[in-house]
């Protein structure tokens, strides 16, 4: 009985998966480029264990890379700071799934503003597999190491798991309020996804980020990977993840936008 009733489950998803191509082929007005990372993200969407955490979950080592950040950030908290103190608030393409911790680019951002003259004390926070719901239980977590700003960067496994986009949306809006609160400067890392939930829905979703930014007059990067989604010379196997080379043009989608934060910030006493 459960193995006809899982056959047919299976059927049924195949069908659903054919009929979003053809909504993808017919209604998405996108470049072939980007058109590719988004059906990317939706045959993950399909598999038993839904987007990232379906490649977040191949090695121990990366389970264990999830938490990395945390004890360190601890370590630095005991430290006199004459530094800025910026906490990366994200998932796995925050975390860096798939390449070494100084590939991804909160390490390579922070690499870039160096040069030019803005030193910070970076904490990368991402965790694969994260929603804005698991990032809003670790704010307080975070708050705890009185960052100067905070990067958010979540989302993007909320709209794969098809969440209702209202909870998204005050999940985010909460992150900002209560890390604005904590006397934090916030910017907001726009996200993009597949309209496997239809079209309705995918529009939904991406009108939060813009929406957040202008309520709460917070600086927006309009969409992370822009000019890496869907071009697979800067992306691992899975079509998402980004490779060494596209993290580089990932920092530089958000260095900009944090250096005019950092240079906006009050000098340290």
């Amino acid at each position: 009985m459960n193995e006809r009733r899982g056959a047919e489950t299976q059927r049924r998803r195949e069908e659903q998966f054919k009929r979003n191509l053809l909504r993808l082929s017919l209604r998405l007005c996108v470049s072939a480029p980007l058109r590719s990372f988004l059906l990317a993200l939706l045959l993950l969407s399909l598999t038993p264990m839904l987007g990232c955490d379906r490649t977040e979950r191949a090695t121990t080592a990366d389970a264990n890379d999830a938490d990395a950040s945390m004890p360190a950030a601890s370590t630095k908290s005991e430290v006199s700071r004459t530094k800025p103190r910026v906490v990366f608030l994200g998932d796995s393409l925050t975390a860096g799934y798939g390449v070494e911790r100084d590939e991804a680019y909160p390490a390579i951002v922070t690499a870039m503003l160096k040069l030019e003259g803005l030193e910070m004390d970076a904490i990368n926070a991402g965790q694969s597999g994260d929603t804005t719901a698991g990032g809003l239980r670790r704010l307080d977590w975070q708050l705890k190491q009185k960052p100067d700003i905070i990067v958010i960067g979540l989302g993007g496994n909320d709209g794969l798991r098809g969440v209702d986009q209202r909870d998204s949306e005050e999940n985010l809006r909460q992150i900002i309020m209560k890390s604005r609160a904590a006397g934090a400067e916030v910017l907001l890392l726009g996200m993009m996804i597949p309209p496997n939930y239809g079209p309705e829905y995918t529009k939904q979703f991406q009108e939060i980020y813009p929406k957040l930014a202008k309520e709460l007059n917070v600086p927006l990067v309009p969409f992370l990977l822009q000019n890496v989604g869907g071009e697979a010379k800067y992306n691992q196997r899975d079509g998402i993840h980004p490779t060494p080379e596209g993290h580089k043009i990932v920092a530089k989608n958000v260095e900009p936008h944090l250096r005019d934060l950092l240079r906006a910030l009050p000098p340290k006493p």
